[in-house]
């Protein structure tokens, strides 16, 4: 289930699936890691217009809120707008604020997640491939993949489990950071030593077999990967992308995680009915 706007406009809160640290004192220093590059100003907006109009009811809201652009909507009176790593649909009067699937009967396009799929490509795009935990395909690469990982979790380290049987598919795995627990937490500083460990696939895969990894610190994109997450409205780990930010699933067996990716695909290329259909 989606995460509430309204909760997002009243408390800038963490995703529920991201778990808060029980003991407040995890948070109060994080492990020294990169520092997160500064988002890109938010364009601004003529005075007047219905995108500043929008813009000003979502600052009466929450001061903080960060947008990442504010479109017209693909139907009249309305803007849509992606914040928080999600979509909803703002009146160009300022009056009404709508947050639901949108779906293009005559295509059976979801505009949401299409929407959400562009911002997610512009959001992997400044998270360097060097930066990644790369598992390449057995033979010639079908697919390549994003997965959103934490060492903590179920369901990414069984997904894990079957990395192999996802190489002999020609899937490429690309991993980003994701500690649930949030910044600064033990799951934080045990991804930050996976992430400097000499060899990090090794580590990584360590860490979710539950074996120990040395405790190490260095620069890392902990941080980037992290906030990263947030902007691409992940709601749980693993969350599975295409690396054109297309919502492929969380945690998909190997045959399916297949037929998934080949669905997409194909709905990309515009051979195939759109979820809904």
């Amino acid at each position: 289930m989606k995460r509430l706007f309204l909760a997002l406009l009243c408390c800038a809160s963490l995703p529920a699936c991201a778990q808060q640290p029980a003991d407040p004192a995890a948070t109060a220093k994080p492990t020294p890691a990169v520092a997160t590059p500064a988002r890109a100003a938010e364009p601004t907006y003529a005075a007047g217009t219905p995108e500043a109009r929008v813009r000003a009811v979502l600052n009466t809201l929450n001061s903080r809120i960060e947008v990442d652009r504010i479109d017209p909507a693909p139907f009249p009176g309305f803007r849509q707008v992606v914040a928080g790593g999600q979509v909803v649909y703002v009146s160009d009067d300022g009056k009404y604020l709508v947050q639901g699937q949108v779906l293009d009967v005559a295509s059976r396009t979801d505009l949401s997640e299409a929407a959400m799929a562009r911002v997610r490509a512009g959001v992997l795009e400044t998270l360097p491939m060097a930066e990644r935990i790369v598992f390449p395909a057995q033979g010639e690469t079908k697919h390549r993949i994003v997965v959103l990982t934490d060492v903590e979790c179920g369901y990414c380290r069984k997904f894990h489990e079957e990395i192999a049987e996802h190489a002999k598919r020609g899937i490429e795995v690309q991993y980003l950071a994701f500690p649930r627990a949030g910044l600064g937490s033990e799951d934080y500083r045990k991804m930050v030593s996976v992430w400097c460990a000499p060899d990090r696939r090794k580590a990584l895969t360590d860490a979710k077999a539950g074996r120990n990894v040395p405790t190490r610190t260095c620069t890392t994109p902990v941080d980037r990967q992290y906030n990263a997450g947030k902007r691409m409205g992940l709601e749980g780990t693993p969350m599975i992308l295409t690396e054109q930010g297309e919502f492929v699933g969380g945690y998909l067996a190997p045959d399916l995680l297949v037929q998934r990716l080949e669905q997409v695909a194909a709905e990309r290329a515009g051979s195939a009915p759109k979820p809904g259909g």
